[in-house]
């Protein structure tokens, strides 16, 4: 009999230091309510950063274990998810690792845009961010034209390739763990300065400045990360 082996998918750092968390909770004894150690704390004690302490932080709220409360900490969640020892479920990429690629692959491309950019994708970049101010209040519709924005400019740099790069990177914000951290962190403030941002993105295309591109689009994205995940 021929038995059909799945490859094992690696697993991201955020599902490891939750199955740690996990493990420390059991082992510590926490009850129903209580709260964990300050997120600095927790992070020593782990030996990892604070943003891959925050995504695996989230990843066990997603599964319901922990219950992540803005400006008052982390408390044990009172369903506590599944009782049984277990591993944490791949939500999705790292916010922090997905940010960073994005970066790395943006700001290349906004390069490119600068000296391939004609007038039409130029008027669409003007109207997308016209649209962007008037819909701040409007989570779905800001969202749209936020990925309307990087596809059109990646688009102008005239390869399809990295073009499609840019849209499976940026509709990964869509999945669990990311989606998570958008509800909590989101709002018509971020939205605000994430507008500001990609004017100063669209400045720099205007006036043919590769460089200036470049700063803007990795000061956009590298801001688009602290607002998710810290520093």
């Amino acid at each position: 009999m021929t038995f059909q082996l799945k490859p094992v998918e690696p697993r991201r750092l955020y599902q490891q230091i939750a199955d740690q968390i996990r493990d420390l909770i059991d082992r510590g004894g926490f009850e129903s309510g209580m709260r964990l150690p300050a997120e600095r704390d927790l992070a020593l004690q782990l030996g990892v950063s604070r943003p891959s302490l925050r995504e695996a932080l989230i990843a066990l709220d997603v599964e319901g274990r922990v219950e992540v409360r803005g400006g008052s900490g982390v408390y044990i969640s009172a369903t506590r998810g599944d009782p049984a020892p277990g591993r944490t479920a791949a939500m999705g990429e790292s916010p922090t690792q997905l940010m960073e690629a994005r970066s790395v692959i943006e700001g290349e491309l906004v390069t490119l845009a600068c000296a391939r950019m004609t007038p039409a994708p130029l008027a669409r970049l003007r109207e997308i961010l016209t649209d962007m101010e008037a819909a701040i209040e409007r989570p779905r519709s800001r969202v749209e034209l936020d990925r309307q924005f990087h596809i059109t400019l990646a688009d102008a740099s005239g390869n399809t390739i990295l073009a499609r790069l840019v849209g499976e990177l940026f509709d990964e914000r869509h999945s669990p763990i990311s989606a998570k951290i958008s509800s909590r962190f989101d709002s018509t403030q971020t939205w605000r300065a994430a507008l500001n941002e990609h004017q100063a993105i669209l400045r720099a295309v205007e006036a043919r400045d590769p460089i200036a591109a470049q700063a803007a689009m990795r000061a956009h994205l590298d801001a688009a990360a602290t607002r998710w995940v810290g520093d």
